[in-house]
């Protein structure tokens, strides 16, 4: 079992930057994948960032690759994204989630996740 926690969510400003942050609990935590996703109303969930259990890898989505960027602390079973150069589009609750297995895109793959925090970019 995996527990997450999101947190750091708000509202910035179009250019500005936040800081999301999740909490994992669990006895495999260091066994597991981590991603985020993100849906905005009536939109599907979308794949943001993801990194391998070893830390070794990250992914990112096209829509944020360049701005973002996904780093983990497996000592504090913690995992960030740090949200640069935000765009009014990138408004969206934001999901961590968490997988035993290899990263991938597809929100179908993942087995874990948290309740989310809202992040809102204004124009």
């Amino acid at each position: 079992q995996v527990q997450l926690v999101e947190s750091g969510g708000g509202l910035v400003q179009a250019g500005g930057s936040l800081r999301l942050s999740c909490a994992a609990s669990g006895r495999t935590f260091s066994s597991y994948a981590m991603g985020w996703f993100r849906q905005a109303p009536g939109k599907e969930r979308e794949f943001v960032a993801a990194i391998s259990r070893s830390g070794a890898s990250t992914f990112y989505g096209d829509s944020v690759k360049g701005r973002f960027t996904v780093s983990g602390d497996n000592a504090k079973k913690m995992v960030y994204l740090q949200m640069n150069s935000l765009k009014p589009e990138d408004t969206a609750v934001y999901y961590c989630t968490a997988r035993a297995g290899s990263v991938t895109t597809d929100t179908r793959h993942w087995d874990y996740w948290g309740k989310g925090t809202l992040v809102t970019v204004s124009s």
